[in-house]
């Protein structure tokens, strides 16, 4: 299942990351196509959220021989023009998000990739104004426009920060925990607009801890642990009892059911 190398979305060699006294990523090598719908799996402190900041560029690995790297074949970005290839949700961007910010202008703000609108000085053309209300019908989410983001349910909030991340058409979308903090209905809303958005040929790198939050469409799948692959290939090949109670430090059953995996007690 290795992607050509030549359309890679990312290609990271061993990297080495450091969170204060800790080695949150050791000698990890990673390379995901573009187009690729990938699952990054694993326990808290696993190391996913780092790997996640080193896509976005918001975390850089220690310098060193043979180490590096590669977004869309550059190693050097524009962190503004690299958020329009990439589209970002995650738990600390709506945890940020400035909180009297209309719902329309958080997704206007996927524009200018900053958070809200307070103080950025550009003027929408009447093309991105149109797109933007088009995404937010197609998330369901037209008639929230005018609601004030700290009013919002959390997965009202979710579904404007995706608006976000789509606005730009970026041709990958990276969800951190994406499902995390939802009740049962708007995490099978939410499960229901990944699928929708991937049959539209926009690929998803999933970060998450639960099983369950993976789509059937999803195929590849990543296993960390303590900053270190130890796992990757084909969903039916990674996702078993041995490999997941091994992760977990506990017994794991996998069942599947309807192309979703579930883990129970072993």
């Amino acid at each position: 299942m290795k992607p050509d190398p030549l359309t890679a979305l990312v290609e990271i060699s061993n990297a080495t990351v450091w969170r204060g006294d800790t080695c949150a990523l050791r000698d990890l090598s990673l390379t995901v196509g573009a187009p690729e719908n990938l699952a990054i799996l694993g326990p808290n402190g696993a190391g996913k959220t780092t790997l996640l900041r080193l896509l976005t560029r918001d975390l850089y690995p220690v310098r060193k021989a043979g180490s590096s790297v590669t977004l869309l074949g550059r190693e050097t970005w524009n962190i503004w023009d690299l958020r329009r290839h990439l589209g970002i949700v995650s738990h600390d961007l709506q945890m940020d998000y400035a909180p009297g910010a209309c719902g329309r202008d958080v997704a206007l703000s996927g524009f200018t990739s900053s958070i809200g609108l307070n103080g950025v000085r550009y003027r929408f053309s009447a093309t991105e104004h149109d797109r933007t209300d088009a995404v937010l019908r197609q998330l369901g989410i037209a008639d929230l426009a005018t609601k004030r983001y700290s009013q919002m349910s959390t997965g009202e909030q979710r579904r404007f920060l995706l608006a976000r991340a789509l606005v730009a058409e970026p041709q990958t979308l990276v969800l951190d925990e994406p499902l995390a903090g939802l009740d049962l209905q708007a995490a099978f809303d939410f499960l229901r607009l990944m699928r929708e958005l991937i049959a539209t040929g926009v690929s998803i790198v999933l970060v998450t801890h639960h099983v369950n939050e993976i789509p059937p469409e999803i195929e590849r799948i990543v296993l960390l642990d303590r900053g270190r692959i130890v796992a990757d290939g084909a969903k039916r090949e990674v996702l078993t009892d041995r490999l997941l109670s091994a992760l977990y430090g506990t017994p794991v059953r996998v069942r599947e059911t309807n192309g979703y995996f579930v883990a129970l007690p072993g």
